[in-house]
């Protein structure tokens, strides 16, 4: 078997870096279409719509994983909890800003990349097939 080491700055089976991907993400839960958010970044519309497409999925659960983060890493949930957006798809988008952004303030990397800090949480499979995981009973 053969492991390859994944940089923060990338997601698995991905050519384009977190950063980039995480832009169309939020671009999608600001309500811009899969085509204008594939030419404001340069990339094949085939690609962004995949990547809007495996994220949508998945949204609910990629929340609730995100959501686990942030208040595990809050001392009070209540006050940094993102408020409901406009969709499933926006409120995951909000849940792994807001928990990237608890990463940073509490273990005081402030100058680390949002969509860095969610690759990380996410152990680079933020966009992988089957990630997050069903529980199973």
């Amino acid at each position: 078997m053969t492991h390859v080491l994944l940089p923060v700055s990338g997601l698995s089976r991905r050519a384009d870096m977190a950063e980039v991907i995480g832009a169309g993400l939020q671009m999608k839960a600001a309500g811009v279409g899969h085509r204008r958010i594939a030419d404001w970044l340069g990339r094949p519309y085939s690609t962004v719509r995949g990547w809007l497409r495996g994220f949508a999925a998945r949204a609910a659960s990629v929340a609730g994983v995100f959501t686990s983060h942030l208040v595990a890493l809050a001392g009070d949930p209540s006050l940094v909890l993102p408020a409901p957006a406009s969709s499933a798809f926006a409120d995951a988008v909000a849940a792994v800003i807001a928990s990237a952004m608890a990463v940073r303030d509490r273990f005081g990397v402030l100058a680390a990349p949002i969509w860095e800090v969610a690759s990380a949480i996410s152990r680079g499979l933020l966009l992988a097939p089957g990630w997050p995981p069903t529980s199973r009973r």
